[in-house]
């Protein structure tokens, strides 16, 4: 081809490859591969977008299109939402308390503090409204998963009409994260085996890290990231969640910022602070033991609180404390010298759990800060999702396992052989009853007590740097914890969706409190009027300044052995003027009945919409209430290779039953050891496992005990069968306590067998009757987190003889007409 000809053509190639890249550039706001779109966010996800390009049979002659990405409205905030666990109003530094929470602190001073938002009193019920925006009897959360029932508003099951903000900001284009407790997917779903739907990564949150279940060891928690056990204290004595988690929340906001720094997070951010274990690190202890705060007692520290309440004008100048409930809680000069050594170790260390955690948190706003995000980004600190908890009894324990097994109370003596290492990774502690009255200041009761403001009425604090202007401002305004997720949607500019994957969705039940961010406001109304307060059967009604409830019958460390079966209305109702009485002194019932019918047939009315019939003053024992498992109605199992963190909701449970357990091994030349089956841990479970080539099985009771029955000869090499067969001497059912004589927790006699001969064989005068450690897994194979027995191993102890085989055999006992006639007759003798 001439030279000439071959410059037209190359001349004619550029021409039209320039006009078609012209054309192209010139769509790029609506389908280049960086273009992006808001949505109006009343059906998530959205209709996919019509093809906006142009397809011919030739590509030179088509119009490649990209759908864009949704993103939220323009300058939509950044969201980092806090809360607490079990923290009552008189704990932070920031509301008057002697802790000290030096983030909170600063929030409050650029932010605004809230005094008067409420909870649910009890941490995953809380939780299921904050992240709803509906009560939690609406999301079926009327009390926690492993008491849950099958009724709408007890199931555990956050319905799919019902989206988490997490869902909703997701589709909305955010980035949403959430670290720390869960307690929000239903202990029957908790395992490998899924489904997945309502873990957080189901409802809405891209990326988890933190705990399933209601509590945690700090130190060796049963970690998940996403829906995966991960184990990164392995190896690392001094690691804590606490820190864990500000780690792995700063690292995963940065990583989010350096991928894509215009896009949005949502990080929810909830540590399992200040819910026991209380386990702070050494430093934190040493830094509260020199304050020396608490010397002079919990009633001292109760007068101390409330007097620096007054000061910051969070109580009125003429408001008097509540008596001391010196029937249930000795007063401090009552208490023997072992008692109040006890007490100050025991508080001391939950103030450093306390201070500690305020101050990790502090480091993840210190990184936001780092990466200029600061001043766009909506932090709400809510100090507690209940009450301070008294569920250590007046007494406290060393091991808050006991206390769901029906040990209420540890003498000081016993306790204080744990003094040296309280807090630390061999005590799952709570302190005394005395310290969270005190930290309830200026009301009175605890997390449970839904009738009673020390249970449900919590604090808060909001900074917004570019959208609150009144710094350091403090408002009033009732409202409670589900008028967060319409107060984010308001700020964000993101409407509440009508449909979600196909399935209408409710209207969103709490009341934006964004007005209150604007200074001219600080004094309007509460525009929350209504709001209704449910528990295990203490009830109560806030409406338009007035406080209905209902009398408290019980304590949270104690059970009802006959639980009431009409808490709507067989009980004392109390009538409150919070207008002139913010801490529920003065009871006007005899002044106002015809208030108090008014009121009542008000709360009747909400507890119809929103699923609190039928209302349950049971405690306890709805704990041992069959719900769904996947091991229900299976009384086999059988394993063939090795298996961990299988969580005790869905494995077998042996509690109160006969069983035999049968390993088939093969031993190899040398020798064997190592963990066969274990199910719990240090605070309470079981193992079967080889010692020195010889088997052994123990059971763990509630770390006060341990009975062994071990063979007397390493096993020689080549296949070998071991059995521990247990027959149980109770009937298996019923709600009695542990230490009655029929019902739950009795003895019985294992035997243990190698190969069919018998070669070891006791009685156990009681079994553990209601749970075993729950924060620890059923593993087969080795023993992941914390040993049943640390003299004799210590986890992962894999196990070197090849497991061939292992069957579970479980044998519940039936009972006929006349055992059911004993066991309630022995309930009745027990309640006269």
């Amino acid at each position: 081809m001439p030279a000439t000809n071959r410059l037209k053509l190359t001349v004619a190639v550029l021409v039209s490859f320039v006009s078609s890249t012209e054309l192209a550039l010139s769509q790029s706001q609506v389908g280049s591969p960086d273009g992006t779109t808001t949505i109006d966010g009343r059906q998530l996800p959205p209709q996919p977008p019509v093809f906006g390009g142009k397809i011919e049979e030739q590509t030179a002659n088509s119009i490649p299109w990209w759908p864009p990405r949704v993103v939220p409205p323009e300058n939509a905030p950044n969201i980092l939402l806090i809360m607490l666990d079990d923290a009552g109003y008189g704990i932070p530094s920031t509301f008057g308390g002697v802790i000290p929470t030096d983030t909170m602190d600063e929030l409050a001073k650029e932010g605004l503090s809230f005094t008067n938002i409420y909870s649910t009193a009890l941490c995953s019920p809380t939780r299921a409204a904050l992240m709803t925006g509906r009560n939690h009897h609406s999301v079926g959360f009327g009390v926690i998963s492993e008491s849950s029932t099958g009724y709408p508003g007890y199931n555990s099951i956050i319905p799919d009409n019902k989206a988490t903000i997490g869902r909703i900001l997701s589709d909305n284009g955010y980035a949403t994260s959430w670290f720390g407790k869960n307690h929000n997917t239903p202990a029957f779903a908790a395992s490998q085996a899924g489904p997945f739907d309502k873990w957080p990564t189901g409802l809405g949150f891209e990326y988890f890290y933190g705990f399933v279940g209601g509590d945690a060891n700090q130190w060796q928690p049963n970690l998940y990231r996403n829906t995966t056990p991960i184990y990164p204290f392995d190896g690392d004595p001094e690691w804590n969640l606490i820190t864990g988690m500000a780690d792995d929340a700063i690292d995963h906001i940065s990583r989010l910022h350096q991928i894509e720094p215009s896009k949005p997070f949502f990080v929810k951010y909830v540590p399992g602070a200040t819910h026991a274990p209380h386990h702070p690190t050494k430093e934190w202890v040493e830094k509260i033991e020199a304050m020396n705060l608490f010397d002079g007692g919990y009633e001292a520290l109760r007068q101390t609180i409330f007097e620096n309440q007054k000061k910051l004008g969070l109580v009125p100048q003429d408001a008097t404390l509540s008596p001391w409930p010196a029937d249930k809680i000795k007063p401090w000069d009552q208490l023997t010298d072992d008692e109040k050594k006890l007490f100050v170790r025991q508080v001391e260390v939950f103030a450093a759990y306390a201070a500690y955690t305020d101050h990790e948190i502090g480091r993840v706003i210190d990184a936001i800060e780092d990466l200029g995000k600061r001043d766009n980004t909506l932090i709400f600190y809510i100090n507690g999702d209940n009450g301070t908890s008294a569920e250590g009894g007046p007494m406290g324990t060393p091991n808050e396992v006991a206390w769901f097994n029906g040990i209420a109370e540890m003498p000081a003596k016993t306790q204080l052989q744990w003094y040296d290492v309280w807090g630390t990774e061999e005590t799952y502690n709570h302190m005394s009853a005395g310290w969270s009255w005190a930290f309830d200041t200026p009301f009175d009761y605890f997390k449970q007590n839904a009738n009673r403001l020390g249970g449900i009425r919590q604090n808060m604090v909001v900074s917004w740097p570019d959208g609150i202007a009144d710094k350091g401002g403090q408002r009033d305004q009732f409202m409670h914890v589900i008028d967060v997720v319409p107060t984010i949607l308001e700020v964000t500019g993101i409407d509440a969706p009508l449909e979600v994957d196909g399935i209408v969705q409710s209207p969103i039940e709490g009341t934006s409190f964004a007005y209150t961010f604007d200074e001219k406001n600080k004094d309007a109304p509460s525009r929350h009027r209504t709001q209704y307060f449910e528990m295990m059967g203490q009830w109560a009604l806030y409406h338009e300044g007035w406080l209905l409830s209902t009398k408290v019958n019980r304590m949270p460390w104690e059970t009802p052995k006959t639980p009431n079966p009409d808490p709507l209305n067989n009980q004392v109702l109390e009538l409150y003027d919070l207008t002139t009485d913010m801490n529920q002194r003065n009871d006007l019932a005899a002044q106002h009945p015809e208030k108090i019918e008014e009121l009542k047939a008000i709360f009747i009315e909400e507890a119809n919409k929103y699923q609190v019939f039928p209302m349950d003053a049971s405690v306890t024992s709805r704990i041992s209430l069959p719900r769904p498992s996947i091991a229900a109605g299976r009384n086999e199992f059988v394993y063939v290779r090795p298996m961990i963190g299988v969580p005790q909701g869905d494995s077998p449970s042996i509690l109160n039953s006969s069983y035999t357990i049968t390993a088939e091994i093969d031993v190899p030349e040398g020798g064997a050891e190592g963990m066969i089956l274990t199910s719990g841990g240090r605070f309470a479970g079981y193992g079967f496992y080889l010692l020195d080539g010889k088997p052994v099985f123990l059971w763990n009771m509630l770390n006060l005990d341990r009975i062994k029955w071990e063979g007397k000869e390493a096993l020689a090499p080549g296949k070998h069968t071991l059995e521990f067969d247990f027959k149980y001497d109770g009937l298996g059912a019923g709600t009695l306590a542990y230490g009655s004589t029929t019902g739950l927790g009795q003895g019985g006699t294992g035997t243990l067998k190698v190969d069919g001969e018998v070669v070891a064989t006791q009685k156990m005068k009681n079994t553990i009757p209601t749970t075993l450690q729950w924060d620890e897994a059923f593993d087969i194979g080795s023993d992941t987190l914390t040993g049943v027995n640390d003299d004799d191993y210590q986890p992962p102890f894999p196990l070197s003889a090849k497991l061939e085989k292992l069957t579970i055999k479980i044998d519940r006992p039936q009972l006929s007409q006349a055992d059911i006639q004993k066991l309630e007759d022995a309930m009745q003798r027990a309640s006269d």
